[in-house]
């Protein structure tokens, strides 16, 4: 047990990257900082890979900076940020900082396109947005999407997370969802789309319907980019339908009404289980809070677990759990969750 709970999570490392980015940036590092900066480098595989993704973050900011007017960079970065450019005070400012240029290094390439409108939400947090069309949005937890809205054509480029889309219907101004490999062209509808990795999807249409095209299909619409590879499929997939895409291979499956509800849940900040095994329970709780879930042993694993959560109460859910499954639940050092058989 006590090397799992060594191991950091996802926020002290981005913190430990942020300081060391900052301190680089601030003027150069002793031979002995160097030293404890190349052990920190090697002590975890995380750590220079948070790191390098920053330093390139980091490096894009300044040259935006540099071309960008004053009010522009500001409603780019958001009033945090301009603590960057000013001071270089506190190694937790700069953390602070810094934490925000990762959550925005994804989408940077968006921002630099005009009239694009940069959407996102934080971990545990969603978020309702009406578009200038009347189309309504709604991002879950850590989701990071871009909109672009012109007179002939709407386009969302989802790059991180999930959303649900309630589309006003335009047939002379279609809306296409660009999200890793594929492109969904809205034929009137509600529909979510979660991102779980370029070629990993899943569509749930809720009203109405949609089509769904791969790769090179994606390029026979006007203005829509392939992004490469050698599929060339459409589906159309209507209410009360998912279409499941994990590399290569495509599902299209019926969900009943009460599976289409609970899927839908997190619209209203609940997370709804109906029998899943526990591993897989914690890694869906896990998406809405940075703190680390140990889960030890596959008899605990494969427990099975019912019932409505609320994704703001998660010490609720981990009191809830201890309650009717017979697992033990302890915190053995802040942010870290231990779970096992009691």
């Amino acid at each position: 047990m006590s090397n799992i709970v060594r191991l950091k999570t996802r926020t002290q490392i981005d913190n430990e990257a942020a300081v060391w980015t900052w301190r680089l940036d601030s003027g150069g590092l002793t031979a002995a900082e160097r030293g404890a900066l190349d052990a920190w480098l090697r002590e975890d595989p995380r750590n220079r890979r948070t790191f390098e993704e920053l330093r390139q973050t980091w490096s894009v900011l300044d040259r935006l900076s540099e071309r960008l007017p004053d009010a522009q960079l500001a409603a780019l970065v958001r009033p945090e940020r301009s603590r960057l450019f000013s001071g270089r005070r506190k190694y937790w400012e700069a953390a602070a900082a810094a934490l925000l240029v990762i959550a925005l290094g994804a989408g940077l390439w968006m921002t630099r396109r005009p009239g694009m409108q940069l959407l996102s939400t934080a971990v545990g947090q969603h978020r309702r947005v009406r578009l200038a069309d009347g189309t309504e949005l709604t991002l879950n937890t850590d989701t990071l999407l871009a909109v672009k809205l012109t007179p002939l054509r709407r386009d969302v480029y989802l790059r991180r997370g999930e959303a649900h889309f309630d589309v006003v219907h335009d047939a002379a101004r279609p809306l296409f969802v660009h999200v890793g490999d594929a492109v969904i062209r809205d034929v009137g509808t509600q529909f979510e789309v979660r991102l779980h990795s370029d070629r990993d999807i899943d569509v749930l249409v809720d009203e109405g319907q949609v089509e769904v095209r791969g790769p090179l299909a994606a390029a026979e619409w006007p203005g829509s980019v392939a992004p490469g590879g050698n599929d060339d499929w459409v589906r159309a997939v209507t209410a009360g339908e998912q279409l499941s895409i994990a590399g290569p291979h495509l599902k299209v499956m019926p969900v009943s009404p009460q599976q289409l509800a609970d899927d839908l849940a997190w619209r209203e900040g609940a997370l709804v289980f109906g029998g899943e095994p526990l591993s897989q329970a914690l890694a869906e709780v896990g998406r809405y809070t940075r703190t680390r879930i140990v889960l030890k042993g596959s008899d605990v694993a494969a427990l099975r677990i019912s019932g409505r959560f609320r994704t703001d109460d998660l010490s609720g859910f981990f009191r809830a759990l201890q309650a009717a499954l017979p697992v033990r639940v302890s915190h053995p050092q802040p942010g870290v969750v231990f779970i096992a058989a009691r």
